[in-house]
């Protein structure tokens, strides 16, 4: 898969390194000469200029990426260069970094974003999700299918511990994706048994996650 990456900023880079990792072929776009480096990560192809200019994308031949990531520090270009990729070179996929929470709305479809990264707003979730027991915590929003990566622990007073996965009635549009317990991650058959403290990872519409938490939880 070919990605392109705008922003060689310490964000950028660590992302081409993983997915370079990962086998995929990358493009690192920054304006910046002490960051578009050839050597700034090795095994990246690198280029100089500016990504909000047309003349860089085509530079870039954006039509053969898969996926464009806008992780510049600057929220307006990160917009910018989604709105490009998506309307004007139809980049099947686009995830772009929110800096500023304040700017997070902004960051959806009709700006071009399919998937939008906002740290603050993951690193509060992650905070809530290893404190919080028997309450549903949001740990991830997808833009283009508009739905949740929702996560509950469920509390000894829970309904459904002691049920099977398959015994239970679940909320439309909601599916039961991982189990974590202890140091396990289980993905969950019908058989498998609910228990007191196990991790429920659920990818929910929006509209349904009160109905879930409803469930999960003795009110």
């Amino acid at each position: 898969m070919r990605v392109a990456i705008a922003g060689a900023g310490k964000v950028g880079r660590s992302i081409a390194r993983e997915l370079l990792s990962n086998g995929h072929e990358i493009l690192l776009i920054d304006r910046d000469p002490a960051k578009a480096r050839p050597d700034v990560v090795p095994g990246a192809e690198v280029l100089l200029g500016d990504t909000c200019e047309i003349a860089v994308l085509d530079l870039a031949e954006l039509p053969s990426c898969q996926v464009l990531v806008a992780a510049t520090g600057d929220d307006k270009v990160n917009l910018v260069v989604s709105l490009l990729a998506k309307t004007e070179y139809g980049v099947p996929r686009v995830v772009a970094r929110v800096n500023h929470p304040k700017n997070e709305w902004m960051f959806d479809e009709s700006w071009g974003v399919d998937v939008a990264v906002s740290t603050p707003r993951m690193i509060s979730a992650l905070v809530e999700e290893a404190v919080t027991v028997g309450d549903l915590v949001r740990l991830f929003t997808f833009r283009q299918g508009n739905a949740n990566l929702v996560e509950l622990t469920l509390p000894p007073s829970s309904p459904v511990v002691g049920k099977r996965v398959g015994d239970v009635t679940w909320p439309f549009d909601t599916a039961l994706v991982a189990i974590i317990r202890d140091t396990r991650v289980i993905t969950p058959s019908a058989d498998d048994p609910l228990e007191s403290g196990d991790e429920l990872m659920f990818v929910a519409a929006p509209a349904q996650e009160q109905a879930l938490e409803d469930l999960l939880v003795e009110h």
